[in-house]
């Protein structure tokens, strides 16, 4: 989203960002953030309003996180819409409850919505059993349809994701499919002998990295149960890099794996370091998620010239794009068997390695960039604005 401001502001556009103070990372508010609920800036392009997310260190208590989103919507709610007048709005999910927040807002400014979809909820917590009270399940499905009912657009990742939202909605006609870009100036492919690799302990063998969220969207139990089982190979190591809900379970099962290592996020500087420290990257989804969330990361995985083992639903996005460039090897959901032997012959063939990341790169160059991403929207917006008119 930060990019994609840059983006849209370089055509031309003045925005106004509604948005957090800074808080992901540490899952509390950064400390030179600190000291108030509400941060203005003024910008070249606009202007910029943070908000305390009234977030919980407890990230597994989901009635706190629940109660963190609904005041924090509540206040970029009023934040932005005593403003002054904006021609379009464009309101991000999840979380779900910014949809209608997006709605009023757009109703005080008289412009349309853009509703843009990272994951589908609720599916993305129903399918993982995160939420299973079927009275909340209830309530979220409402302002799901809500939320689409009362957006002028939708965008969608993928095409998964579009065939899926169109069945919720009457007018299918709103979905639109634009995808996330990946930044190949600020990733590109490195040398493996990295830092990264030295501040973990570790030389010439081959790193099997996960970097990325830990959540219950991703098996990483598949992770665990692989490095024992390759526990006697002294020449594969496995990296998960990341933060979430899972991190304190996957620490504790990784305790006595010498093979495996469990490490923060880390800074987005070193986004282009830590992927060229991997020999290969993983993009792991459970059963029947492909349909719900869009891995994009995998953009930057490829962007690295990093080849990809992928365990998702046959014939998702991803699936699809793995398999179409040649960049890695595509496995079915949680096949732990497939999942070990795939690794395997990563570990064992150095020239697949280099023929799959080279391939994947050659494709990101030619994936969208940021700047035709951006075009995309502004392109949507000016035509919802004129249909508004």
């Amino acid at each position: 989203m930060t990019r994609l401001v840059t983006e849209l502001a370089e055509r031309g556009h003045t925005l106004h960002v509604v948005t957090s103070l800074p808080w992901y990372s540490r899952h509390a508010v950064e400390p030179e953030w600190r000291g108030r609920l509400v941060r203005r800036e003024t910008t070249q392009w606009g202007r910029i309003t943070r908000i305390h997310p009234f977030a919980s260190q407890n990230k597994l208590n989901l009635l706190m996180r629940a109660a963190a989103f609904g005041v924090f919507t509540v206040a970029s709610t009023v934040l932005a819409a005593a403003t002054r007048r904006t021609d379009a709005v464009l309101a991000m999910s999840p979380p779900l409850t910014l949809g209608p927040a997006g709605w009023l807002v757009s109703l005080r400014m008289r412009g349309p919505l853009l509703f843009n979809i990272q994951d589908v909820y609720p599916d993305a917590v129903v399918e993982t059993g995160a939420i299973s009270n079927t009275k909340i399940i209830t309530l979220l499905r409402w302002l799901e349809k809500f939320s689409y009912s009362r957006s002028a657009a939708v965008t969608v990742l993928s095409d998964d994701l579009a065939e899926n939202v169109r069945t919720r909605m009457k007018d299918q006609s709103k979905v639109r499919v634009i995808p996330n870009f990946v930044d190949i100036d600020r990733i590109s492919p490195g040398d493996r002998n990295t830092s990264y690799r030295h501040e973990l302990g570790i030389g010439d063998e081959t790193v099997v990295m996960y970097a990325g969220n830990m959540g219950y969207s991703q098996p990483l139990e598949m992770i665990v149960d692989a490095a024992r089982r390759l526990e006697h190979r002294s020449d594969v190591r496995f990296v998960i890099n990341g933060d979430g809900a899972r991190r304190p379970e996957i620490e504790l099962a990784a305790e006595n794996l010498p093979n495996l290592t469990v490490i923060g996020l880390q800074p987005r500087e070193r986004l282009s370091e830590v992927l060229a420290s991997g020999d290969v990257h993983l993009v792991l989804l459970r059963a029947g998620l492909a349909k719900v969330s869009m891995p994009s990361k995998m953009y930057s995985i490829l962007a690295a010239g990093r080849p990809v083992l992928a365990s998702v639903d046959v014939g998702s996005e991803v699936d699809r794009v793995v398999s179409r460039t040649g960049s890695g090897i595509s496995v079915p959901p949680e096949d732990r068997d497939a999942f070990v032997a795939a690794v395997e012959r990563f570990a064992d063939d150095a020239d697949l390695r280099r023929s799959a990341g080279a391939s994947g790169r050659e494709f990101a160059e030619t994936w969208l960039s940021a700047a035709s991403v951006a075009a995309a929207y502004s392109v949507l917006f000016e035509e919802l604005v004129a249909a508004r008119r």
